[in-house]
């Protein structure tokens, strides 16, 4: 059983920076494929960036260049940094833990609101 809590989302500026975090507990998350969502208002849940346990990354065309995606197995924590910010980056996002196996559980954090507005 894994619990992950995201944090570090707020309101930002279009241009600005924010930093969210996932930590997880419960189990180590090492052995899975961590990966950060987002759902917008009307919008489906979308793939924003993901990371493998052999830190091989992948971004969604919109966020690359901009966003990073990190993991600290020893703190058993994800993160993601996102510089310039722009208003279309407003959502809330989901943090996520893909076992390897197929068929096996994965988890999903609650979420955390980011919002770029001027």
């Amino acid at each position: 059983q894994v619990q992950l809590v995201e944090s570090g989302g707020g309101l930002v500026q279009p241009g600005g920076s924010l930093r969210l975090s996932c930590a997880a507990s419960g189990s180590s998350v090492s052995i899975y494929a961590m990966g950060w969502y987002r759902q917008a208002p009307g919008k489906q849940r979308e793939l924003v960036a993901r990371i493998t346990s052999g830190h091989s990354t992948k971004y969604a065309d919109s966020v690359k260049g901009r966003f990073t995606i990190s993991r600290d197995n020893a703190k058993n924590t994800v993160y993601l940094q996102m510089n310039s910010l722009k208003p279309e980056d407003t959502a809330v996002y989901y943090c996520n833990a893909d076992h390897p196996i197929r068929g096996f559980s994965d988890y999903w954090g609650q979420g955390t609101q980011v919002t770029v507005s001027s």
